[in-house]
C-alpha cells in the first residue's frame, strides 16, 4: 500500500457532507474518530506518520463504510509547511472547505525521567520532540483550521458555525503527572490554547475545545502490560464528547475530561480577586499582552 490513499467514492455529493481533518488519525483514539466520521458517509482527511501501518488501517475503514470519502496523507505534524501542504490539498479534494479538525496526534514521553539529574553528573538536554508533536503541531493544526474556516459562510456545513476545532489534550494536564512532567507540560499547553483561543474565535463562529482523556487501549503506550492494571475508558466515551461538541455551537473553550462512561467538563480556574480579573479582561481588551 502506498503512502497515500483515497477510497474512490462518488464526489457529487460533496456540499452535503462534512470535510474532516484528522491528525494522528491512522492509530488509537485518532483512527477511532477517523471510523467515528465515516461512519456517518462524511469526507475525512485522515493525516498521520506512520506510512506503514496507516494507509491499510484508512483503507480498512474506507471498506467498512464506501459512503465516506477517506484519504490518508502522510504527515510530521511537527512541521509547519508540511501542515499546510496538506490541508491545502484536503480543502481542495473536499469541495474546497474544512468544517471540523480534530487535532490529535501525539506521543508519549520516549524518555521517563528526561529532567531528573544529580548533582555529580552533567546535565543532559532535555529531548522535545514531544512538544514538537504535542503542542506546536497542535498550534499548527489550529492556525491552519482557522484559516480554512474563516473561509466558510456561517452555517453552510454546521448550523450557526464556520467550524469545529478539537484538540486531544489529556488527563496529564489536569493531575500532577510525576512519571512525564514534559508529556503534561505540552497536554497543558493545548488547555490554555484551547480557552484563550476560544474568546478570540467566538465572535467569527468557530468552535474550539478540548478532550482530556483518561486511560484508553491504544497503542500511544509501547508496554502493552500497563492496560491491565489501568482503569480503561471506553471508546464511547470518546465519540460521545466529540459529537457534542461538534454540534452544539453554543460549545466552546469547553475542556472535557473523559473517564470510564463519565465526561465531566472542567471549568478554569476562579479568579483569584477583581484585580487579577480586571487585569486580565483589559489585556485582551487592549489587544496585546
Amino acid at each position: 500500500m502506498s503512502p497515500s490513499y483515497d477510497s474512490t467514492t462518488d464526489t457529487s455529493s460533496q456540499a452535503q457532507r462534512l470535510s474532516v481533518v484528522v491528525t494522528g488519525g491512522a492509530s488509537g483514539i485518532g483512527l477511532a474518530m477517523t471510523r467515528q466520521f465515516a461512519a456517518q458517509g462524511h469526507m475525512v482527511a485522515v493525516l498521520d506518520i506512520n506510512s506503514q501501518t496507516g494507509p491499510d488501517a484508512v483503507a480498512e475503514v474506507a471498506k467498512q463504510y464506501p459512503q465516506a470519502k477517506l484519504s490518508f496523507k502522510w504527515c510530521d505534524v511537527s512541521s509547519w509547511e508540511g501542515q499546510y501542504a496538506v490541508f491545502d490539498q484536503a480543502y481542495r479534494e473536499h469541495g474546497d472547505h474544512i468544517d471540523i479538525v480534530i487535532a490529535n496526534a501525539g506521543i508519549s514521553d520516549p524518555v521517563v525521567g528526561a529532567l531528573d539529574c544529580t548533582p555529580t553528573e552533567f546535565p543532559r538536554k532535555p529531548n522535545l520532540r514531544m512538544q514538537d508533536i504535542n503542542l506546536n503541531g497542535v498550534i499548527y493544526s489550529v492556525g491552519l483550521a482557522v484559516h480554512y474556516m474563516l473561509k466558510n459562510e456561517v452555517g453552510s456545513h454546521l448550523p450557526n458555525s464556520r467550524g469545529s476545532i478539537v484538540c486531544t489534550s489529556s488527563s496529564a494536564a489536569i493531575y500532577p503527572f510525576p512519571v512525564s512532567p514534559l508529556y503534561s507540560a505540552a497536554k497543558s499547553g493545548i488547555i490554555g490554547l484551547v480557552r484563550s483561543m476560544a474568546v478570540r474565535l467566538e465572535e467569527r463562529k468557530i468552535q474550539i475545545n478540548a478532550l482530556a482523556p483518561g486511560v484508553f487501549e491504544t497503542n500511544i503506550t509501547p508496554d502493552k502490560e500497563l492496560f491491565k492494571a489501568m482503569v480503561i475508558t471506553p471508546i464511547s466515551t470518546l465519540t460521545k464528547a466529540v459529537s457534542q461538541f461538534v454540534t452544539d455551537p453554543s460549545r466552546t473553550g469547553q475542556v472535557a475530561e473523559l473517564n470510564e462512561e463519565t465526561i465531566t467538563l472542567r471549568p478554569h480556574a476562579d479568579y483569584a480577586d477583581a484585580g487579577a480579573e480586571h487585569n486580565i479582561k483589559m489585556f485582551s481588551k487592549l489587544g496585546h499582552a
